[in-house]
């Protein structure tokens, strides 16, 4: 008699395996409302993520060697101080931004957070689904690496080690602002985190540069404290969901107030009736397309728009980027700061008020008919991409009346991890493809790798995938994408979203024409295929402008003429 065999999976197959388990469990702990990070659920994420081992989380799965690379990507989109705190509770907007309490904002992801008292933060969710799975991820990380440092500051009697006994002296001084010697901390630091002192100091420094992150010796000693005490004392850490976050999670609430505040612009400027070209994009880069020459010209004698966005891009330039956005504001751009929730900002150009004679060499306005309008939203996030295009492209409703705009074309440039190349190439989807589903959107892009020949930059055509979270990716899954009948480029997080809001629009509901124009470009901001190339690794830097002004150039060429 024949037994059956199991059937062997490949590493791809279980990681991917082990995403769905993640995404199934923090669906299941929103529903319930709490949960504790090494309680049975939370231990089951834990599983699921040490299976997984993500790139951009590089030695989580090694027991003694903190990530710290992963650390530092994790805390600049935390809020400060968050890993002092055992209890944080996700929230809707639900009236905080009205009170006192201590407020802050992540440098690296945009979301208010509350500093209820010294042991509990309040984040706020308004970004959809990714926002929340995105968290998660993170504190996941987080209290895994809490962990090994606890397991190293603590000898095999469960008593707390030398190094652990001088880091807390340390920091006690740290907190009296006294001086302290960095050299012999970082000695305590080599045990406790399973580092060379030379990986240690490396690591301080990129802490001490990072904006709204505290030093390295707190860190470790709040990440350890707290796991200790609930190691030796049960005093447990735990996550919570506020009922008016479980409500809302689904619904276009945020999106449809974000939108509805464009169109109202529109309304009250007289331009809803003009034909419409949305972007998504930064919000810098086309403001500066139009406006960087004629507010700068007389300050700066450059000739090419990449010199006058390079210029721009230095930290140091605010003062020339307040010239550019005053002048924008007297001609032609309206500003909504009021992002409804959405932590997306907007812009909008009537291009009939833009001086066609001060534009750069590189764009031209071709003056027929109506001057267009141009809408650029700044980048959603995941799932919040098909909610607040979805909410753009309906008619505005006034007085019972439906309105629809004239939407001439979408565009879409982004970041994303590319799988061939280089960070700062050029990548032109021709498809995207969820992960985990056999759903996918090809399309018809009205960019090629034509319009991009002999920019000194590779650029690669073909599908996109459009992944649950990028910091969930490993190189197993990676190269399947790569390798196999896919044959993607790279991975992002938002293109499928928007073009199903797209195609529902222009196919199904009728909201706008069935002919809309599609441009989608991409820049790759890491490879995480190449070792200290992903995310964690850093920035892009200036090495960003290049291809950033390529594409929004690429896209106004297409609005304007």
């Amino acid at each position: 008699m024949i037994q059956n065999q199991p059937i062997p999976r490949s590493q791809a197959q279980i990681s991917r395996a082990a995403i769905q388990r993640l995404f199934v469990s923090m669906r299941h702990l929103i529903l319930r409302g709490a949960y504790k990070p090494l309680g049975v659920s939370g231990e089951s994420m834990i599983q699921a993520m040490l299976s997984l081992q993500p790139e951009i989380y590089g030695l989580i799965a090694d027991e003694e060697k903190v990530e710290l690379d992963g650390l530092l990507y994790v805390f600049q989109r935390l809020p400060k101080g968050i890993e002092e705190c055992r209890y944080i509770k996700l929230i809707s907007r639900e009236g905080y931004e009205h009170s006192n309490f201590e407020k802050h904002v992540p440098p690296s992801r945009r979301r208010n957070c509350y500093r209820v008292d010294e042991e509990q933060y309040f984040i706020e969710m308004t970004r959809g689904g990714s926002d929340i799975y995105d968290i998660l991820t993170h504190l996941t990380f987080m209290y895994i690496e809490a962990e090994k440092i606890r397991r190293n500051s603590m000898d095999v009697k469960g008593r707390k080690n030398r190094s652990w006994l001088m880091l807390e002296k340390l920091v006690e001084d740290l907190d009296k602002g006294l001086e302290i010697e960095k050299e012999v901390g970082f000695t305590y630091l080599n045990t406790i985190l399973g580092r060379t002192y030379d990986q240690v100091e490396a690591a301080y420094k990129k802490f001490e540069k990072a904006q709204e992150v505290n030093d390295l010796f707190k860190i470790t000693y709040w990440l350890g404290r707290l796991s200790m005490d609930e190691y030796i004392s049960q005093i447990d850490r735990e996550i919570t969901f506020s009922p008016a976050l479980r409500e809302s999670l689904g619904h276009h609430i945020y999106g449809e107030r974000w939108a509805n505040h464009i169109k109202q612009t529109l309304w009250e400027n007289n331009i809803f009736d003009r034909p419409i070209h949305i972007i998504s994009s930064n919000l810098h880069s086309v403001m500066n397309c139009f406006y960087a020459k004629a507010a700068l010209g007389k300050h700066l004698k450059y000739e090419s728009l990449e010199e006058y966005a390079e210029a721009l891009s230095v930290r140091e330039n605010g003062e020339l980027r307040e010239k550019v956005v005053a002048y924008a504001l007297k001609n032609g751009m309206i500003e909504l700061s009021n992002t409804k929730g959405t932590n997306i900002g907007v812009h909008i150009f009537d291009t009939e008020k833009i001086d066609a004679n001060k534009l750069p060499k590189e764009l031209k306005i071709k003056q027929v008919g109506k001057m267009p309008v141009i809408i650029v939203m700044d980048y959603a996030f995941g799932e919040q991409a098909y909610e607040t295009m979805d909410e753009l492209l309906k008619p505005f409703v006034l007085d019972e009346e439906r309105h629809r705009m004239n939407v001439v074309s979408v565009n879409i440039m982004g970041k994303a991890g590319i799988l061939h190349g280089n960070k700062g190439d050029i990548m032109i989807p021709t498809a995207h493809v969820f992960e985990g589903t056999a759903d996918n959107y090809p399309f018809d892009n009205a960019l090629s790798v034509e319009n991009f020949e002999g920019c000194g930059l590779g650029v690669y055509a073909g599908t996109m995938i459009s992944v649950l979270g990028t910091s969930l990716q490993n190189k197993d899954i990676l190269n399947y994408f790569a390798k196999s009948s896919w044959k993607a480029i790279g991975l992002e997080m938002e293109g499928a979203h928007y073009q199903k809001a797209i195609q529902a629009a222009s196919k199904i509901r009728k909201n706008i024409n069935e002919d809309v124009v599609l441009r989608y470009a991409y820049y790759a901001s890491d490879n995480p295929l190449e070792t200290g190339g992903t995310l964690a690794s850093g920035s892009l830097g200036m090495d960003g402008v290049k291809p950033t002004y390529l594409i929004t150039l690429e896209i106004l060429k297409g609005c304007l003429q």
